[in-house]
């Protein structure tokens, strides 16, 4: 009988043991320190990002062909959810200024750990109720250098988005009359 109850123990250790799972990540594009006030008053209209990439799950490019999904490595929402937060939060003002209507178009969204952040966004900024002919359509390809961890990624993004953020508020600034230079 003590024979039965070691090795009934010792099942019941080895299937708990292979139940256990690598604890989940979760990753933000909000960065920690506080983002300064704008002075233009930038509402996010809408945005849009590559249904490959717009999950929970950090998705990293692997090859030029290939991609992997991160199953400990989540965002803290869908990566359109993180994205909309971030530029909420970078597009706080208290601006007295009429305010400007921004739509954001991802093309590409790339995370090579070891090597770049990428951000590839079309985006359109009208004066808020104005009509889409006033528009000003831009293209804005971000690309900043990422270290091998997965949270030297993240922060990259971070930047990608901090310098998004200055381009549109750059435009803003200058009554939408045209896009911004890019450096």
């Amino acid at each position: 009988m003590a024979h039965a109850t070691k090795f009934a123990l010792l099942g019941l250790t080895l299937m708990l043991a292979a139940c256990r799972s690598d604890p989940i990540h979760y990753h933000t594009l909000i960065p920690q320190q506080p983002v300064p006030v704008n002075s233009v008053d930038v509402q996010l209209e809408m945005i849009s990002v590559p249904p490959q990439v717009d999950r929970p799950q950090l998705v990293i490019r692997q090859s030029n062909s290939s991609l992997a999904i991160l199953e400990t490595e989540w965002w803290g929402a869908s990566l359109a959810d993180e994205l909309q937060n971030a530029l909420i939060n970078q597009f706080s003002s208290n601006s007295a200024q009429p305010g400007m209507g921004l739509r954001v178009d991802v093309q590409r969204f790339d995370s090579v750990p070891g090597q770049y952040a990428l951000f590839d966004a079309r985006w359109r900024l009208r004066a808020a109720g104005g009509s889409d002919a006033g528009a000003l359509n831009c293209r804005s390809v971000i690309q900043t250098p990422a270290g091998g961890t997965i949270e030297e990624l993240v922060v990259a993004h971070q930047q990608n988005i901090k310098r998004f953020t200055e381009q549109v508020s750059q435009a803003a600034r200058g009554g939408a009359s045209r896009c911004p230079a890019v450096h």
